[in-house]
């Protein structure tokens, strides 16, 4: 591995534990760029979505973000959809990454390359209030 290799590497490390920063508002776009729900019933499975979405909106750990998608493909199965739940699971198993530039990442409240990592007491306390206040907004 190069010099240059290993001081991006150190660098993108430092970047991403001094860039915890401020918590955007809560904005969901629902399931993203899959469906809402079925031809019949439009908003099916939406909720399921908006519920990932405050998830990946607040970050954390690897860990969490692995139980966020699990926990959005049982949802998606109890409403009677268990073939849809796999394919969105492994659609965000792929396009959900923090390293992602989209607005769809996980910990995409926080400026970007927060990476994964623990909520900081700060961060808890940021989430808590944004939470209490939340409204859900779906621009699709």
């Amino acid at each position: 591995m190069s010099m240059k290799s290993i001081f991006f590497i150190f660098f993108l490390g430092l970047l991403s534990t001094a860039c915890a920063g401020t918590l955007k508002p809560f904005a969901s776009d629902g399931c993203s760029a899959f469906p809402d729900g079925t031809i019949e019933q439009k908003q099916l499975w939406l909720s399921c979505c908006i519920a990932h979405d405050k998830a990946y909106w607040q970050g954390g750990t690897y860990e969490q973000r692995k139980t966020a998608d699990l926990a959005l493909q049982q949802c998606v199965a109890s409403v009677g959809h268990p073939h849809i739940a796999q394919l969105m699971l492994a659609g965000v198993r792929v396009g959900g990454s923090p390293y992602l530039p989209t607005a769809f990442r996980w910990g995409y409240g926080w400026p970007y390359l927060r990476s994964y990592r623990p909520l900081s007491d700060d961060e808890l306390k940021q989430v808590e209030i944004m939470t209490r206040n939340m409204i859900h907004i779906i621009d699709k």
